[in-house]
């Protein structure tokens, strides 16, 4: 592990600490498991899962340090001069699926992948998204100031906003997954320090960002039918993760243990042949939602208006 991998692993275990430390502090009802797994190239995988709490039904944080001799088509898509060649990649990422449906699922996720080619090679990449089930216009322009405000910079965090909207699309339901963030790959502008420090700056806005937003929606009654209606929209986030996620497909590939891969996945989930909102307050629900993840700036106060 050289000394990019090595300092990268180590904020990335920072990261990782100050998420459990976060999810212990806001749902001291949940169960927590962890456990650390070594594979035979010599990586780590340390998974920490938070389960059945009062608010919070399952929230993963996971932090992964790997090697290969070969890096995964996944991860060499856009930069096929780096297939195959031998790699040390470093990540941390987390999911949370509310319990209460007035709390949104959020994700994030942290990368750093550093090639042995002709010339070295090293990028960042990662971002965090919200996936509303019940929106709150609030929430939302919260989430967005704390991923402006990480980018430091307005043309950065458009272009991050943009690339996000674009990844987090359902193409065979013609809709977003949730209302966006922040989503890129191959960063390596201004150099490896000034990536260093981006990524983690992301890290803590996420803390901050959900960790207000909980704190809003986490006393808010919630009926039979918005849990449903919660599970029904779990299941367009389970759907984007096991037909386009690439971090799914990268993990698959390179051999990961199979359940961290997939602990991003919810506990239940539903899906109802041609599904129609039970009551008026969950039709209202939906078609509010559905407006909701239309992508718009939601740093303008006319833009969200509408």
């Amino acid at each position: 592990m050289n000394d990019f991998t090595s300092q990268v692993s180590s904020q990335y275990r920072a990261i990782h600490q100050k998420l459990i430390d976060t999810y212990s502090k806001l749902d001291p009802s949940a169960q927590l498991e962890s456990t650390e797994h070594t594979s035979p190239t010599g990586g780590i995988s340390v998974p920490h899962i938070f389960t059945e709490g009062d608010q919070l039904e399952k929230v993963a944080a996971l932090f992964t340090s790997a090697q290969g001799d070969s890096l995964p088509s996944a991860a060499s898509q856009r930069n096929p001069q780096l297939a195959n060649k031998p790699f040390t990649a470093v990540s941390v990422s987390t999911i949370i699926h509310p319990k209460n449906p007035h709390i949104p699922t959020a994700h994030m996720n942290l990368r750093f992948f550093n090639v042995q080619s002709d010339s070295p090679s090293w990028y960042f990449g990662g971002g965090f998204d919200l996936t509303p089930h019940i929106p709150y216009r609030e929430d939302c322009v919260t989430w967005h100031e704390y991923a402006h405000d990480a980018c430091e910079d307005v043309n950065v965090y458009d272009r991050l906003k943009q690339q996000c909207d674009d990844y987090f699309f359902l193409p065979h339901r013609q809709e977003h997954r949730g209302i966006g963030g922040l989503f890129f790959d191959d960063w390596t502008e201004g150099g490896f320090a000034a990536g260093l420090n981006l990524v983690s700056r992301i890290g803590q806005a996420f803390i901050d960002a959900f960790s207000l937003i909980f704190a809003r929606r986490c006393e808010v009654y919630w009926t039979s039918d918005e849990e449903e209606w919660m599970l029904i929209r779990r299941g367009r986030y389970a759907e984007f993760n096991l037909l386009y996620d690439r971090g799914t497909k990268y993990g698959i590939e390179s051999g990961r243990r199979i359940e961290s891969v997939l602990a991003s996945l919810p506990p239940r989930v539903k899906w109802h042949y041609e599904y129609q909102p039970d009551s008026l307050r969950c039709e209202i629900v939906a078609a509010h939602l559905q407006e909701v993840l239309k992508p718009r700036d939601w740093l303008d106060p006319e833009a969200i208006k509408s």
